[in-house]
């Protein structure tokens, strides 16, 4: 189906499912309870969840099957989000042609750089590709001030010429990004008893962005192509042996990645329109990284799941305070609930990111491949325990 083995189009649907089902399954309490501040299922950051996705999907292409550790790509995420704004300014608020323009610009810049920093490869790539990023990232911050906006970014204004869209709405505002009329920020809620679910446009275009990256990166993986990057990471020096110049594969693995992440900073872009240098810090090319390692580099799914689990931690697990905290010790004794609260507070709120680094040390130091290897391990176990309860007893021949 589409192309697809088996095992692939089921993990295909898979996606499709989460994606589509979002509001429900990351709304599990309901509103006004203890418990509904872990709920996820607000647009910002359902959108966020499958925009990351996308930009930790392409970087898994360089990372996982190359074996290329990047740590420049926020420069791409950057470049595809002030095209995005750029396009918003001067033609129009349909997202489509802003989206377009920052998969091109994106490819088009990280051509530039792959083409030179692969020249090397090892840690002196990984160097050149930083380099690079912290480049962009001054050249935006104050260089270009003049096209990027400097530290303020780049914003849209009632000025903006747009070609093929009103300058300003009715009521004298800024148009909004908008998919041939609807808008992104749209939203429709639905309650349900104690529940309240949002359904929100701009989600589920970035979702469907998200499902056809997936569904192309699933098939660079089980193409020729993807055997030579995989090639390539085994032993590059034994394939040069062969006669094989493994350069072009690398720069297009590194094109392919770029574009990637300039979708995802379109789709960020589309929905919020600004753009900021910040977007391009080393920071950010890191968080990809971390994105790609936790969730298992080199696997399909891994990505995604390392992008989500990084999101939530950053939106909602960093939102607890020590009041929340006393509300859930408060049947302790007080100074054992003040013992506690203390013990636990380092490590949440402001603190999430030291939560964060002993998770992401843990799953390097006995889950090597991430999140989808700690799946896989339980599934192994539970398919191992239901074989052993399902054996037949055994019994003595008859004599």
């Amino acid at each position: 189906m589409l192309g697809l083995e088996k095992k692939d189009f089921r993990l295909l649907l898979i996606v499709i499912g989460l994606t589509a089902f979002a509001p429900f399954l990351l709304n599990p309490f309901p509103e006004g309870s203890d418990l509904a501040q872990f709920n996820a299922g607000y647009p910002d950051l359902m959108q966020r969840f499958v925009i990351f996705g996308i930009f930790a999907i392409g970087f898994n292409i360089l990372f996982g099957l190359t074996g290329y550790l990047s740590f420049g790509h926020a420069a791409f995420l950057g470049a595809g989000s002030y095209g995005a704004v750029w396009m918003f300014k001067l033609l129009s608020m349909n997202v489509l042609p802003a989206i377009a323009i920052s998969v091109v610009i994106a490819g088009l810049f990280s051509l530039l750089i792959g083409y030179i920093s692969l020249r090397r490869s090892g840690i002196y790539f990984s160097i050149l590709t930083l380099a690079f990023a912290q480049m962009s990232f001054a050249l935006a911050y104050s260089v270009l001030t003049p096209i990027t906006g400097g530290e303020t970014g780049l914003q849209l204004a009632l000025s903006d010429p747009r070609i093929f869209g009103a300058a300003q709405t009715a009521t004298g505002n800024i148009p909004v990004p908008a998919l041939f009329g609807l808008e992104m920020r749209s939203s429709f809620e639905w309650n349900v008893g104690a529940w309240l679910f949002t359904f929100n446009a701009g989600y589920y275009l970035a979702a469907v962005f998200m499902i056809i990256a997936f569904y192309i990166s699933i098939r660079i993986f089980r193409s020729p192509f993807g055997m030579m990057l995989r090639a390539i990471k085994s032993n590059q020096t034994r394939m040069s042996y062969t006669g094989l110049n493994a350069r072009p594969y690398t720069l297009a693995a590194f094109v392919i990645s770029g574009m990637y992440a300039g979708l995802a900073g379109g789709l960020m872009a589309s929905m919020d329109p600004l753009a900021g240098a910040e977007r391009m810090q080393w920071t950010a090319s890191g968080e990809v990284v971390l994105m790609t390692i936790l969730g298992g580099a080199g696997t399909l799914i891994g990505p995604v799941l390392g992008a989500g689990m990084i999101k939530y931690f950053e939106n909602i697990f960093s939102k607890i305070n020590e009041t929340i905290l006393h509300g859930w010790f408060a049947f302790l004794p007080d100074g054992l609930e003040d013992v506690v609260v203390a013990m636990i507070y380092p490590f949440i709120g402001k603190g999430w990111h030291l939560t964060l680094g002993i998770m992401f040390m843990l799953v390097v130091i006995f889950l090597p491949g991430g999140l989808v290897q700690g799946g896989q391990k339980i599934a192994a176990l539970f398919s191992r325990k239901k074989a052993e309860e399902t054996k037949p007893n055994a019994t003595e021949p008859a004599e």
